[in-house]
């Protein structure tokens, strides 16, 4: 169910954008935003730091891509994104701290160079994904960066999150041995 929270404003996007024009879905994707955020509120489900940026970022510059009818606004939001996400990792880490830890370290065991490293990559992760999507922005049409966008964005992300999976499945503790077994 949480995955298709977390994924249905973008299939809404999607949708709203074929249907119609960048315009119309910036401000779809403002009500999806809000829309999901006051669920969570109502549901007392905890939001999550990231996603109170999240909702910043689509809010400040969905409206500006309607408010001043040009689409550089809605490309820079990720390029923003991205790249604000990847230095917050790695400064974070630089301060000795880590994000990664802190949000996943009470469902994941790992040893502390393990959460350097994941932290690391994720870090690097962002700051290439906002390059890549700076680069797309600036040389595609509209049409095609969205679908570059929401198909090749999704599938780079599975591509490493399935990455990290592989690489992480090697330094999870092993199970306890059940008890009678």
């Amino acid at each position: 169910m949480k995955i298709l929270l977390d994924f249905l404003p973008l299939v809404v996007f999607f949708a709203a954008y074929k249907a119609v024009d960048i315009y119309f879905a910036a401000g779809v994707a403002i009500v999806v935003a809000v829309a999901q955020i006051a669920w969570s509120l109502a549901k007392r489900i905890k939001i999550k730091p990231v996603q109170w940026v999240s909702l910043g970022f689509i809010v400040v510059f969905c409206s500006a891509t309607i408010l001043l009818h040009d689409e550089f606004y809605f490309k820079l939001k990720w390029t923003l994104f991205y790249g604000l996400m990847g230095a917050m990792i790695l400064v974070a880490l630089a301060m000795k701290k880590n994000p990664l830890k802190s949000l996943l370290g009470q469902e994941i065991e790992l040893p502390a160079a393990i959460w350097h490293k994941l932290s690391i990559s994720w870090g690097i992760y962002f700051l290439v994904m906002a390059a890549l999507n700076q680069y797309i922005a600036t040389v595609l049409s509209l049409d095609a960066y969205v679908n570059v966008k929401i198909f090749g964005g999704m599938a780079l992300s599975a591509v490493f999150v399935v990455a990290q999976a592989i690489w992480l499945a090697r330094h999870l503790p092993d199970e306890p041995a059940k008890e009678g077994a």
